[in-house]
């Protein structure tokens, strides 16, 4: 079994060992609700009344206006950060981030402990957000604890990602994450 981190963790970081999450490159993102909850809004079988970008199928609640507001954010707090295609759906988000950071050519491994402006840093720090801005508003809401991820790499790859997650809304029914999907 892997160290454990402060002597209190005992699960493993499901990020690849040894890669450098800062580094210039594609990232495949999916951040989930805590139980799954469906924090963000619900598919709607009719159009919605406001069209919600890329997701005109999901009627969004604040919190996951919220949540799509923050994430479009993202590169003013992250300025080396590209937004690619995202999606908002009832208990979960998936994204593309593009580290635009060619001029990095010091490698920093994946390692437990401080990290900043890496995939990590990133999340984090939009996770906190959300969250900060449920609390002040007196709104119910958590996250997982955790997220997952996965390095892109290669266009086949991304435009497979990016036409997941464009499709996800209609999928809906089949999604992993629906605990009512139709088997």
């Amino acid at each position: 079994m892997p160290e454990k981190f402060r002597n209190k963790y005992r699960i493993p970081s499901n990020r690849l060992l040894g890669f450098d999450y800062g580094s210039h490159g594609m990232y495949f993102v999916t951040i989930c609700t805590k139980d799954r909850m469906h924090y963000f809004g619900e598919i709607a079988n009719t159009p919605p009344s406001v069209e919600t970008g890329n997701c005109p199928s999901l009627r969004m609640t604040e919190i996951g206006n919220i949540a799509q507001q923050f994430w479009m954010e993202i590169p003013q707090h992250c300025p080396f950060v590209v937004l690619d295609e995202f999606v908002i759906m009832p208990n979960h988000t998936h994204g593309i981030l593009f580290f635009n950071r060619p001029d990095i050519t010091d490698w920093t491994p994946n390692v437990f402990g401080v990290q900043s402006k890496n995939l990590g840093a990133v999340i984090r720090a939009y996770k906190s957000s959300v969250k900060r801005y449920a609390n002040q508003n007196q709104i119910e809401f958590e996250w997982q604890s955790r997220f997952h991820d996965h390095i892109i790499i290669d266009e086949r790859e991304y435009h497979a990602t990016k036409n997941y997650i464009i499709n996800n809304p209609q999928n809906w029914n089949k999604d992993k994450f629906n605990e009512n999907k139709v088997q």
